[in-house]
């Protein structure tokens, strides 16, 4: 659905500019821009005029009910790919998406660039998180990043470059093969990155820039499990070397 001409509409009041106000910004004819409100799709090039004019992504002109959000509290995504909306309450504090288990799916599948299923998400506020950088939260699978678990949820904040992306530190990562992991990443070459987990039982595999969609940077975690007691592999090891001196003793003792 593309929202265009409601948002041309919902931009000139939200500015308190008459139509032709807002035609003589734009530098069209009263009666053309008139259409724009009210049914025709205006050219990419009168498109490209609006985004200027506004300074709004010329995507979320497009495909979002901007009517929805806060434009003032529009994050700018690298390359210009679309406008995040950084949420906040009454407080000014950040309203954080939460990515549920449920939603994952739809998320992976491109729902990061759709902001009309991230506005349907549930949100929550953790207020040790800085004010000016943009949070979300996700739950994670599988123990292959102990001791988190089908019960955990991360919370990551967004990295807009790869270049900020710090070797041996623990990302949530969304690619454009419609996955998301949680992994410790290390730069392996000049545009790759091998995926590390924890669990020394799962293999490293490699995944290079272009691949991925969104990097979340570890910023938290929220646990709902309860975590078992690590094993302590140290003891026993010891123990059995104990055992083997004494019954090296008491062989020699007889040969003796």
């Amino acid at each position: 659905m593309l929202y265009i001409t409601n948002n041309i509409k919902y931009l000139r009041n939200a500015r308190n500019l008459s139509q032709q106000e807002a035609a003589d910004g734009l530098k069209l004819p009263l009666e053309r821009y008139k259409k724009y409100e009210y049914k025709n799709i205006p050219p990419a090039e009168t498109l490209v005029v609006i985004s200027r004019f506004y300074g709004i992504n010329t995507d979320l002109l497009l495909t979002v009910d901007l009517s929805r959000i806060e434009t003032e509290n529009l994050l700018e995504l690298d390359n210009n790919r679309i406008l995040m909306p950084v949420m906040v309450d009454k407080n000014g504090d950040n309203l954080i998406e939460v990515v549920t288990h449920k939603a994952k799916a739809g998320y992976a599948a491109g729902g990061y660039a759709d902001f009309n299923f991230i506005s349907d998400l549930n949100h929550i506020n953790l207020p040790w998180l800085g004010k000016n950088e943009k949070y979300r939260t996700f739950g994670i699978d599988g123990d292959s990043m102990p001791p988190h678990n089908n019960e955990s949820y991360i919370v990551g904040k967004y990295i807009e470059k790869i270049g900020d992306v710090v070797d041996g530190r623990t990302y949530i990562i969304i690619t454009k093969d419609k996955e998301m992991v949680y992994k410790r990443l290390n730069r392996n070459g000049q545009n790759t990155f091998s995926f590390n987990s924890d669990n020394d039982f799962y293999q490293s595999y490699e995944v290079k820039f272009s691949r991925i969609a969104e990097i979340w940077e570890y910023a938290g975690s929220i646990e709902r499990g309860i975590f078992k007691p690590l094993k302590n592999e140290i003891q026993p090891l010891e123990a059995i070397i104990r055992k083997l001196q004494q019954d090296v003793f008491e062989i020699r003792e007889r040969v003796s």
